[in-house]
């Protein structure tokens, strides 16, 4: 029996998910969780072989987040990462992040059940629009150690990092991207630990290495 936990903040696609799988003898949904942080709580709680994560969430912690820290607290877990995007960037992000596998919200049932039985093998599972050369191309910068963690910022996340190294202020963020001062904290508390730094001169430094600033070192 593959235990499993899924990760969406709409209930209804939780609700259609959970019937879907539960129909299958061999796997048997235990949780669920609305957003990255309750999906990290459950997992802990729960010991899931497979966490099926969708990747936007936009009210709390999102998939790639979510998938990030829960790889360094339960380097065990397999995550199938569910998104709607189908687009090698959405594949690179989400393999970066720790993630088994990905699949798109509009696959068939019978392959979501596929990806959730290789993922729980240990195995990689790509949906078919994503190439085997595109994995290996990956694995292999992964070897080089040529991999890099800009790639796991979301666009506004990375406005949010120019700012930061700009010297604004949490409030001044705000205005300028029209968000309130709570979202610019949670963009900018995603992106630290995306990044895994701790203080604003390691942010500077990082975003004039990576030109944001309108000049490099």
């Amino acid at each position: 029996m593959i235990k499993i936990l899924l990760v969406d903040d709409h209930a209804v696609v939780r609700m259609g998910l959970s019937m879907l799988l539960n129909a299958d003898p061999e796997l048997q949904v235990v949780g669920e969780a609305s957003e990255g942080n309750e999906g990290i709580e459950k997992a802990h709680k729960l010991k899931p072989d497979v966490v099926v994560m969708d990747l936007s969430m936009p009210h709390g912690k999102d998939g790639l987040s979510a998938t990030v820290e829960l790889k360094k607290q339960m380097p065990e877990v397999n995550i199938l990462i569910l998104t709607m995007h189908d687009d090698e960037e959405y594949l690179f992000r989400a393999i970066q992040a720790g993630a088994s596998g990905c699949i798109l919200k509009s696959a068939p049932h019978d392959e979501l059940i596929t990806a959730i039985q290789s993922v729980s093998k240990g195995d990689a599972y790509l949906h078919p629009s994503a190439t085997k050369r595109l994995m290996e191309e990956y694995l292999g910068n992964i070897r080089n150690g040529s991999t890099d963690t800009f790639n796991l910022l979301s666009e506004r996340e990375k406005e949010v990092l120019t700012f930061v190294a700009k010297g604004f202020s949490n409030k001044e963020i705000a205005e300028q991207l029209v968000i309130s001062v709570k979202t610019v904290e949670t963009h900018k508390g995603n992106l630290m630990e995306k990044l895994q730094m701790k203080t604003r001169p390691e942010l500077v430094e990082y975003a004039v290495k990576k030109g944001l600033l309108g000049y490099g070192i």
